[in-house]
């Protein structure tokens, strides 16, 4: 079940025995949670009723005991497992088993929640599938780089916010899928704004310090257009930069950049409606692609492919001793464009 039902579940007062929350994404993991341990008892029940344990210094009989006590003058006690990858017990049948057990006939005054980071259960386990079909199951993946621009989009939109295209891209492109920064960053522009300003390259660039001029947005676009002065300087900042411009993440979208040129090549319908669902792009930049195809040739785009996964090995020192980051970054820019 995603986030946003649960949550609506919650503030609509259905609230169910157990919740296991999973993932490798842990935003949507913080939310629910917080959400359980702020507002489902009244403040003045929670000193009784509502006790908070760790995986790492917790045993699954402590928390099953916990979670078999009965509520103290209330209708309900929550009992929240924080950081439940780290309890050991998760590895050994016999408490799994108990978990299962207690699972299969729940206290219906306890609401248990475990909140499992950076990881999910084994799915062929018993107590998984226990788990799946007894309990609220929520598994948070990470999002994927295109995914970016449109959950931006939809957090702003739920503050009442709207942001430009290319501001959103400037933000995903330099704070990636780490989605707890991401908000962070965007809250703190938020208490500078009034809602009826339109959120733009230059309140990023003032207010995140992401410079609308030398970012990695900025190096592709250099790229597309194969305008090598602009993609030196840029890369020349980012080696002056190097603690926020670090080359692994950097190589990772010029790869990206020319694999969606591979892909701008090979598709046989190339409308801007088209190419935007393909490419996973807002159609405002498909026209950026096609030029970068005019400009590419198909057999250059598959040599730049090459180049890039070298450039992976050496940043990675797998091949060869690793060299600097602007280094490798002037370099494998001067085989891209040549």
């Amino acid at each position: 079940m995603p986030a946003s039902e649960i949550l609506k579940d919650l503030k609509e007062k259905k609230i169910h025995p157990i919740y296991f929350l999973q993932g490798e994404e842990p935003f949507y993991i913080d939310k629910v949670c917080d959400y359980i341990e702020e507002n489902v008892l009244p403040e003045a029940e929670k000193s009784f009723n509502q006790t908070i344990l760790y995986g790492r210094d917790s045993k699954m009989s402590d928390i099953l005991a916990n979670a078999r006590r009965f509520p103290m003058m209330a209708e309900k006690q929550v009992v929240i497992v924080k950081e439940a990858h780290l309890l050991e017990d998760f590895k050994n049948k016999e408490s799994r088993d108990m978990l299962q057990a207690y699972i299969e006939n729940p206290l219906d005054s306890t609401v248990l929640l475990f909140c499992h980071k950076y990881g999910n259960l084994d799915g062929r386990t018993p107590l998984a599938k226990a788990i799946k079909e007894k309990c609220v199951l929520m598994n948070s993946a990470k999002l994927k780089d295109y995914q970016l621009p449109k959950w931006i989009n939809s957090y702003l939109n739920g503050k009442n916010y709207k942001i430009t295209e290319l501001a959103t891209q400037m933000l995903a492109d330099h704070i990636g899928n780490n989605l707890e920064r991401l908000s962070n960053e965007i809250d703190k522009l938020l208490i500078k704004l009034n809602n009826d300003v339109v959120i733009d390259e230059n309140l990023i660039e003032k207010n995140i310090g992401i410079s609308k001029e030398y970012n990695v947005f900025e190096l592709q676009n250099a790229l597309l257009k194969r305008d090598v002065l602009k993609a030196n300087r840029i890369v020349k900042y980012f080696g002056a930069n190097p603690k926020d411009h670090h080359p692994i993440p950097i190589i990772a979208l010029l790869y990206s950049l020319f694999n969606k040129l591979l892909l701008t090549h090979h598709s046989n319908d190339k409308s801007q409606s088209n190419l935007a669902r393909l490419l996973k792009i807002p159609p405002y930049f498909v026209k950026d692609y096609t030029e970068g195809m005019r400009n590419y040739p198909l057999y250059k785009v598959l040599e730049n492919i090459k180049h890039i996964h070298e450039a992976d090995l050496t940043v990675k020192g797998i091949d060869s001793p690793p060299v600097d980051s602007e280094g490798i970054l002037k370099q494998l820019v001067f085989k891209l464009v040549h």
